[in-house]
């Protein structure tokens, strides 16, 4: 098939002459594309004008919402990919990783945006700051769409994963993308965008897709843009040196190549249950996805006097290990992606030969499963037996395929400096169960990897493995590794937004942000606002309850009714010499149960649950005889768009007779919209 491009709105078939993709597995053509005669700068500005446009007018809940919707669309039509899946010398095990890893990224980052992010078009970045003596000038950070378009240039290995854990953030983040595949893998990625268009739950622009060449698109970018890659060092030397991004400043994110390491503590000898568990990572990682994962584990640092046992532990679990056509049930290690990278494997074992022996596999020789060796671009995997463990192509020369390299440590600082000789990682492992071991490489490492996976006996059923990124976690990593931070949740989100300190009057940037701050206006209502409906309630309704004096029988009685006797609140003898408190002082908690019930609004209506407090500080101390005041404000409104509720933020301060700060919180409720029954 004819590979087609999505520019500007419509499908298109370049020009030209046509890259050829083959099947990993049989070398037969499974598709041309060409990317000539598109308009590239047409391209992004289509994204930036119409995409990013239609992004930006829509809120983070929407967009989120989208795609959420667009995964569900995904996960329902996975099996129609499986085909293309199989071609890329995937098997149906390492298609769980791609296609419906890919997907539940997705989803699992729009399912944090929603909870963690407000339903509204700009989000703060923390508390305001206070710029003068009077509160009249503040500063206040806040996050908002940036005005361009992520171009991502995607790795072979993981033709969809790679392109949808950049695609959700950028999304939710409102920013457009612009895709461009690698051709060896680009029909699977064709595939799967060609079914988001047609599912149409992103609006148009919000996604375009370049197959073939990447001509002049980068030639293209600009300052609001972001250039998302994935792949070797050496091109990300070459595209982050691009003219235009230097010119532009276009922020440039990269996820290397990286020797990852995996750690075996003292500790963890045979017959622990953490040998057990560290030599099947080691299987599953060379032996998943054919070994073509960036995080893979390629050095595998063991104490020197466990050496022979891990090879003869990892030389069995290898034995019948079957490599052939990902298509068979039985086969766990399906093909290359392509003859070329077959090759490229082989050269880079020839060099690390020079430093270890080759003790499990032959580069030259393997006899895969219902499968033509020649035609296919075959690997048998393979492990390789260091003696110096500090000669430096163990450390720098990465085979990016079923590929290991055992590397013995004589102490546990020798493997903190070897599991940094690496130059920068995006994954380590360590695999113990001694408390002082994790201390130690955590505190040597944790500078060199962007994640570091841990595993003893208490997660051996539970652990995600040290080859998986999760959605909610950061990944990326130091030096070699690109130095960049993708996923990680909402980190991830926000890492694509434009961080901006606004300095003003607190009235103005309530009014830019929607998001009431101390010193703006205020409306103190007759209806109590908690009576009020989510639409009802107005960003700076406030209601103003009290005073109340609180007594020392009332102290007492909290006391004894919640069993907290803690000293400064009974004993007057105790905290006569405190260096805080005058004397005996009313409970923390029992102020702010008092100003719950100071003002809540009892009669059933629109409020629906109380659900916590954030930020919580007690100010100078409250003593009996003293008269506390609650202040509550509606702060900040984010309806849900999927359900007949939504959240509302009041800023609550406790003050006593001297409109002193007692206590200050941010309160959270589910409040009902209008038409919620």
């Amino acid at each position: 098939m004819k590979l087609e491009s999505y520019a500007q709105g419509r499908w298109t078939t370049g020009s030209g002459e046509q890259v050829q993709m083959r099947d990993a597995a049989t070398g037969v053509v499974v598709a041309t594309a060409s990317s000539e005669g598109l308009d590239f700068g047409g391209i992004l500005d289509h994204a930036r004008t119409v995409g990013g446009a239609a992004l930006r007018a829509m809120t983070v809940h929407e967009r989120a919402v989208a795609v959420k919707e667009m995964a569900a669309d995904l996960m329902a039509h996975r099996e129609d990919f499986a085909d293309l899946s199989y071609a890329t010398g995937a098997t149906a095990a390492d298609r769980q990783y791609d296609v419906e890893g890919g997907i539940i990224t997705a989803r699992v980052l729009s399912s944090t945006a929603r909870q963690q992010l407000p339903n509204a078009h700009v989000i703060h970045d923390g508390p305001p700051v206070g710029l003068s003596r009077d509160g009249s000038f503040i500063g206040q950070h806040v996050y908002s769409p940036r005005r361009g378009v992520m171009v991502q240039i995607n790795a072979y290995n993981f033709p969809v994963w790679g392109m949808l854990e950049k695609l959700a953030p950028a999304l939710i983040a409102g920013v457009p993308s612009v895709v461009k595949p690698a051709p060896q893998t680009a029909y699977l990625t064709a595939a799967v965008v060609r079914r988001i268009i047609q599912a149409g739950h992103l609006p148009e622009g919000a996604l375009q897709l370049v197959v073939g060449d990447p001509g002049e698109l980068l030639d293209h970018v600009g300052s609001q843009d972001v250039v998302a890659f994935t792949g070797s060092a050496a091109t990300a030397r070459t595209l982050k040196t691009h003219p235009a991004i230097l010119a532009a400043g276009t922020q440039f994110s990269a996820e290397q190549d990286s020797l990852n390491c995996a750690i075996l503590g003292p500790d963890a000898g045979p017959g622990t249950p953490e040998f057990d568990l560290y030599v099947r990572e080691v299987v599953a990682e060379i032996t998943a996805k054919a070994g073509q994962r960036c995080t893979c584990i390629r050095r595998v640092l063991v104490p020197r006097q466990h050496g022979d046992a891990v090879a003869d532990a990892i030389g069995a679990a290898l034995a019948d290990v079957v490599v052939g056509d990902p298509r068979l049930e039985d086969t766990r290690v399906g093909a290359m992606v392509t003859t070329q990278q077959r090759d490229a494997v082989r050269e880079a074992v020839a060099t690390l030969r020079r430093h270890a022996e080759l003790i499990i596999g032959d580069p030259d020789h393997v006899e895969p499963r219902g499968a033509d060796a020649d035609a296919g671009a075959f690997l048998a995997p393979m492990v390789l037996r260091a003696d110096d463990a500090w000669a430096p192509a163990l450390h720098s020369v990465e085979a990016f395929g079923p590929v290991a390299t055992i590397i013995p440590f004589d102490d546990l600082d020798e493997a903190v400096a070897l599991a940094g000789a690496g130059d920068g990682s995006l994954v380590g492992s360590l695999f113990t169960n001694d408390r002082t071991v994790a201390a130690q490489v955590v505190a040597g490492t944790a500078a060199h990897h962007g994640r570091l996976h841990m595993v003893n006996r208490d997660v051996a059923r539970s652990q995600s493995g040290h080859g998986s990124p999760m959605p909610t976690m950061v990944h990326g990593g130091p030096g070699r590794a690109g130095g960049g931070e993708e996923l990680g949740g909402v980190r991830g989100i926000l890492h694509l937004m434009q961080r901006t300190a606004l300095q003003g009057p607190p009235s103005l940037i309530t009014a830019a942000t929607g998001t009431w701050l101390p010193g703006a206006d205020a409306t103190v209502t007759e209806v109590h606002p908690m009576a009020k409906t989510l639409e009802e309630i107005a960003i700076g309704d406030q209601v103003v309850i009290g005073p109340r004096e609180v007594t020392l029988a009332d102290i007492e009685a909290f006391a004894h009714s919640t069993g907290d006797h803690f000293y400064a609140h009974m004993d007057a003898d105790a905290v006569a010499d405190h260096p805080f408190f005058e004397g005996r002082v009313a409970h923390g908690y029992l102020l702010l149960s008092y100003a719950a019930g100071m003002f809540v609004h009892a009669p059933k209506g629109p409020l629906l649950a109380n659900q916590g407090l954030n930020d919580l500080h007690f100010g100078v101390p409250f003593y009996p005889g003293d008269t506390m005041t609650v202040t509550l404000t509606a702060k900040q409104k984010s309806p849900r768009t999927d359900q007949p509720y939504g959240e509302v933020r009041w800023d609550t301060r406790i003050t006593n007779q001297e409109g002193q700060e007692v206590a200050s919180y941010e309160l959270l409720t589910v409040v009902a919209k209008g038409d919620a029954g």
